[in-house]
């Protein structure tokens, strides 16, 4: 059985000549809501005071100076935050109608990185078509996993770790409902969730060393994490195909 060792071996094997493409790719995959593994008053000073009635026009012009700067900053922090509000909304958006299309092409991505078989950054539009399946499995995954929350935060945990293998099989098998994914990974994750915890929790050093860098490392490790969850993805598939077969 392998080790979240090894799987990180075969991720960077797969990354060998491949990982500026695979940067490139964990780009607009975030972009587009396309990640699988991842499962982030002042006091004013005022001139007047009571001991003194009668402000010096001086103090009494610096005061209105200082309310008239407060004012703009004011206002420049708003129309920030009113920016911020409003591509957050759109990506929320952009994130739950096409995020599941593409996060059937970032597993494809990812499969041919680590099997070698001429990964592509087109494989991240390949399932575009089938985008109202993603859809689905996107709203059912995130109702699911919120539903789960509710209870208590470890079910939501478990519940993400359950559905996370959904976007692999959808893509390999397009007869599939959203449904019939979200049960089907289910099954093959019984007994793997900890495993694949292991998996992501053997990252903490390299995210830590990631941080350092203001976040600019995320942008070689996500690559990294991803190909390393299709290591996974990859060997429980195998695995539960020889428990099936009895060998």
């Amino acid at each position: 059985m392998l080790k979240a060792a090894d799987f990180r071996k075969i991720a960077r094997d797969g990354l060998k000549g491949n990982w500026l493409l695979a940067v490139g790719a964990g780009i607009i995959a975030v972009l587009l809501g396309g990640c699988i593994m991842s499962k982030t008053g002042s006091g004013s000073s005022s001139g007047g005071s009571s001991s003194n009635p009668s402000p010096d026009p001086m103090s009494l012009q610096q005061a209105m100076d200082g309310v008239t700067a407060n004012h703009v900053i004011v206002n420049f922090l708003l129309a920030v935050l009113g920016v911020t509000a409003f591509f957050a909304v759109l990506y929320l958006i952009v994130s739950l109608v096409i995020g599941g299309a593409v996060s059937m092409g970032y597993a494809k991505f990812n499969l041919n990185i680590i099997n070698r078989t001429n990964p592509d950054i087109r494989d991240i539009f390949s399932e575009m078509g089938r985008f109202k399946t993603g859809f689905v499995m996107k709203f059912l995954t995130t109702l699911y996993i919120l539903l789960w929350s509710l209870l208590f935060v470890i079910p939501g945990i478990i519940a993400s770790y359950s559905y996370a293998m959904t976007p692999y099989i959808l893509m390999e098998n397009p007869d599939m409902t959203a449904s019939q994914a979200i049960v089907a990974s289910k099954e093959l994750m019984k007994g793997n969730k900890w495993r694949l915890f292991c998996l992501e929790f053997s990252f903490i050093g390299w995210s830590m060393l990631a941080a350092i860098t203001l976040g600019i490392g995320m942008l070689f490790l996500r690559p990294y994490i991803e190909a390393a969850g299709a290591a996974f993805y990859r060997e429980i598939k195998w695995e539960k195909m020889k428990q099936q077969a009895g060998i």
